[in-house]
């Protein structure tokens, strides 16, 4: 039998960690098992399997096999040892945060980032009293090594960054987090396993917003955690406890869901690669966001470690600041007007007001986050009806 760690990508994206079958009944697909807990043979093999003496499910909030095979199956693709799935991407993170770091810790960031996850770390700050200490994404290793005399107690990178698309040298930033021997925990929604693996680069941990890229059709929310064994072992016990256990029935979707991610990742980056330029060429707009051109500031970095594409985020600022980008996003038809992203359909959004609306005036300043920035997420339409859309709404400014 071939052994499924060597195929090729796009097939461990169809076939998985192993051929996709119910154990029990050899159903082709594997199957939802919904329901909240799992009968014991006797009394005594409940003692075993709570203890750990012998494996099996209990509940579901502590295991369940459809969740676990998900689990199993991310972890694969990220060449990771093992994962844990969550009911959302921020469920995630918390369980990451709560699982490596203590009061009174140090986490450093990479700036900009996604603003809920901002607003957790905020609150994290204020009631637990965790440090988080923020770094622009533009040089983050270089400036990183100014804290070799004091080390975190995590390193937390985001790259392609939210919203501005900003680089981090994934493998520089492990280099000096290894010699620490603090963990080094990357958020990869935006690249995906397709475009980019930050554990082959040295990272710890990848997580994921399973809601966006790998679900992929904008019908669930979800997270996920993978990476060396030793550190996911270490936040199993907060996912447990904190209780964001993911449905069987959203992680079925996400298996689904995933069969296709190798196709839709490499047209989203396509689309998104045209789009770009489109509106670098525009006289219309003052500055386009996306790490495939060249004209980005850290394109060197994104080539060397991102693959096959770069993914389907695209930001842009028009002239005429913010009030141009309302009336752009009011004026198109094919885009839809709507937060999150990775959905087949072409999102649009402006980041200052919706997802990003936890940072004040000052705070988007700090962050290198324009207040006329707007985000695009590119679907899998035909590109040209996507630019044409764009085309005729900007006629309008």
């Amino acid at each position: 039998m071939i052994d499924p760690d060597m195929f090729r990508l796009d097939t461990k994206v169809v076939r998985g960690p192993e051929e996709e079958t119910d154990p029990t009944t050899h159903s082709h697909r594997f199957p939802i098992y919904q329901t909240s807990t799992f009968v014991f043979e006797s009394a005594e093999q409940g003692g075993r399997i709570f203890s750990g003496q012998e494996e099996g499910y209990v509940y579901t909030r502590l295991g369940n096999p459809t969740v676990k095979f998900l689990a199993k199956k991310l972890a694969f693709l990220e060449n990771a040892d093992l994962g844990i799935v969550y009911s959302s991407g921020m469920a995630a993170i918390l369980s990451t945060i709560v699982g490596l770091v203590k009061t009174g810790d140090t986490v450093i960031v990479s700036e900009p980032f996604y603003g809920g996850t901002y607003s957790l770390f905020k609150i994290l700050a204020d009631r637990f009293q965790i440090k988080f200490r923020y770094i622009k994404c533009n040089g983050f290793h270089q400036h990183l090594k100014e804290f070799t005399s004091n080390p975190p107690a995590l390193v937390y990178i985001e790259t392609p960054a939210n919203p501005t698309l900003d680089i981090v040298d994934i493998e520089e930033t492990a280099k000096i987090t290894r010699e620490w021997g603090v963990p080094l925990v990357v958020d990869n929604t935006f690249a995906t396993p397709i475009h980019q693996r930050p554990l082959e680069l040295g990272a710890n941990l990848v997580i994921h917003s399973l809601t966006k890229y790998l679900n992929g059709h904008g019908d669930v929310i979800g997270g996920a955690v993978v990476g060396e064994r030793d550190v996911v072992e270490k936040i199993s016990e907060s996912q447990v406890h904190l209780g964001g256990s993911m449905s069987p029935h959203d992680a079925y979707l996400v298996l689904r869901g995933l069969k296709t991610l190798h196709l839709r990742m490499r047209k989203h980056s396509e689309n998104a690669m045209s789009v770009a330029k489109f509106l670098e060429s525009h006289p219309k707009i003052e500055r386009v966001f996306y790490p495939g051109l060249e004209s980005h500031p850290q394109h060197d970095i994104a080539k060397k470690q991102m693959h096959d594409g770069y993914s389907g985020m695209v930001s842009f600022i028009l002239k005429g600041g913010r009030e141009a980008g309302v009336k752009l996003m009011n004026s198109l038809e094919v885009w839809t007007l709507a937060v999150s992203l990775g959905d087949t359909d072409s999102l649009i959004e402006h980041p200052a007001s919706m997802t990003h609306s936890s940072y004040t005036t000052e705070e988007l300043e700090q962050a290198g986050i324009p207040e006329g920035l707007v985000r695009l997420s590119v679907g899998i339409e035909d590109v040209n009806d996507l630019i044409e859309d764009l085309e005729h709404a900007l006629k309008k400014l």
